[in-house]
């Protein structure tokens, strides 16, 4: 483990929250191209032990900063974010860089165009350095790739960032900056941030648009604040007609946090009904969330978990499918170059029927079922992220077995399938100081609740440790 934080890197340039940036910038305590270059140096310390970027770009950083810096000059910034510096999640496109998406068997073309939320991250003045490794094609919960070198956890570079936000969540938790932007299929905002100790919000399918969009997919922010997930959230959640799975508009104030839990009824998810076993040290840290929400006034009461076997084996099915579809399209010697654990998860689907693999889109629908009834008797529920503290950084998945891929992500999945809106914040830590996450779901539609609870939970949960400092040499 490496040691804390000085207290003076605390108040670095780096390790100030995208809301007290733009404080500073608005009362001319520091610029844009200060920021950044702080943030640089930082990095240099960092990247070469945990390895969390693509596509790195400081001088077109350089150059957006200094543009910036002149707008605050004149008090005319262009938008919201205006010279906070951010990173892209490497498969949300961004113009005139490929889209690898993690594989060595993607053919690497320059993007033609922004997708929806770099495009609103730009308009709104965002300095973008870089994008952020994941795994191949985000089939992961892991920093592992056969594109990008391997991604390591930044509280502890012998265990796994989890994904397939990989590079977004190392990214996070090493201080590059306040603003990190990811995707999540089936947990892949939340297990990073769980395993990094940031905030990270899965907002309802569609609250974020997106292109390519598909079923459970979003972005959504990766912070270190609640308040800094909400800005991102002001931003990122504005209109784009690419994205047919988009919801209307909608005038959501997201400055509007403040949320009591008194008279809340709060479900306690402790067994997500299959996948794998939960850990002691997670087990307690939820157990511990759920009493703090009970101490300002909610009723908590234990609920079952909605997952079943077969709906985690169906997903199962539906994903390898549609990954082999991905595959099959390619020449051998272009499959050949796929990480062996996704080709050999893939080729199975081979062997299923239609039928099989209908029943497993189905299970989807099942899903979805399950949690509206959830939510007929509860507002929130608090659950584990993850079902185990961390796993080392050179695996594909806790298990690691690709005939059991998904057993660690029964308490995410659903609610990209359900389209509830979930976040991961940091509840606490391991005797050995790795930190541990807990899930706030609300009900579809209910995102600035949930940020809400969050934020409350962020008071009742008290100081945290210092973020974690680079390795010595």
């Amino acid at each position: 483990m490496h040691k804390p934080a000085s207290d003076d890197a605390i108040t670095s340039l780096h390790d100030l929250s995208a809301v007290d940036l733009i404080a500073g910038f608005r009362a001319k305590q520091f610029s844009p191209s200060e920021v950044l270059e702080d943030v640089l140096t930082h990095i240099a310390v960092w990247e070469p032990h945990i390895k969390a970027l693509y596509a790195f770009d400081p001088d077109g950083a350089r150059a957006t900063a200094r543009a910036s810096t002149e707008r605050w000059q004149k008090g005319e910034p262009m938008g919201t974010l205006d010279g906070v510096p951010v990173t892209i999640k490497e498969n949300i496109a961004t113009k005139g860089v490929p889209v690898p998406l993690g594989a060595a068997s993607v053919k690497l073309v320059p993007a033609p165009a922004d997708a929806p939320p770099a495009a609103r991250l730009r308009e709104a003045g965002a300095v973008i350095f870089s994008k952020t490794t994941m795994p191949d094609y985000g089939m992961l919960s892991s920093g592992l790739s056969s594109f990008h070198p391997l991604t390591r956890n930044p509280w502890d570079v012998s265990k796994n960032p989890g994904g397939s936000s990989a590079g977004a969540g190392a990214a996070g938790a090493a201080g590059y900056g306040p603003l990190h932007l990811g995707t999540d299929i089936g947990g892949s905002v939340r297990l990073p941030a769980c395993w990094c100790g940031l905030v990270a919000l899965k907002p309802s399918l569609g609250r974020v648009p997106i292109d390519p969009p598909y079923v459970g997919r979003i972005a959504g922010p990766m912070t270190r604040t609640v308040d800094d997930a909400a800005l991102m959230m002001s931003v990122l959640s504005r209109p784009d007609r690419r994205d047919g799975m988009s919801l209307p508009p909608n005038d959501i104030n997201w400055k509007a946090l403040e949320k009591s839990p008194r008279k809340l009824r709060i479900g306690l998810m402790l067994d997500a009904g299959t996948g794998q076993a939960l850990e002691k040290d997670v087990r307690e840290v939820a157990v511990k969330a759920a009493e703090a929400f009970e101490s300002a006034g909610a009723v908590v009461t234990e609920v079952d978990g909605i997952m079943t076997r077969e709906m985690l084996d169906g997903l199962d099915n539906f994903w390898r499918a549609r990954m082999w579809d991905d595959l099959s399209r390619l020449t051998p010697a272009e499959r050949a170059k796929a990480l062996p654990y996704i080709y050999q998860w893939a080729e199975t689907a081979t062997k299923l029927s239609g039928v099989d693999v209908i029943r497993g889109f189905n299970a989807t629908m099942a899903i979805r079922s399950a949690a509206a009834k959830l939510f007929c008797e509860i507002d929130y529920v608090i659950s584990p992220v993850s079902p185990v503290v961390n796993f080392a950084a050179e695996l594909a998945a806790p298990i690691n077995d690709p005939d059991k891929p998904f057993e660690h992500i029964a308490y995410t999945v659903p609610w990209n399938m359900s389209e509830n809106p979930a976040a991961s914040i940091n509840g606490g830590f391991d005797k050995k100081g790795f930190p541990i996450g807990v899930q706030i779901i609300g009900r579809r539609f209910d995102d600035i609740g949930v940020l809400g609870m969050a934020k409350a939970f962020e008071g009742l949960r008290g100081p945290q440790r210092p973020w974690p400092s680079p390795p010595r040499k």
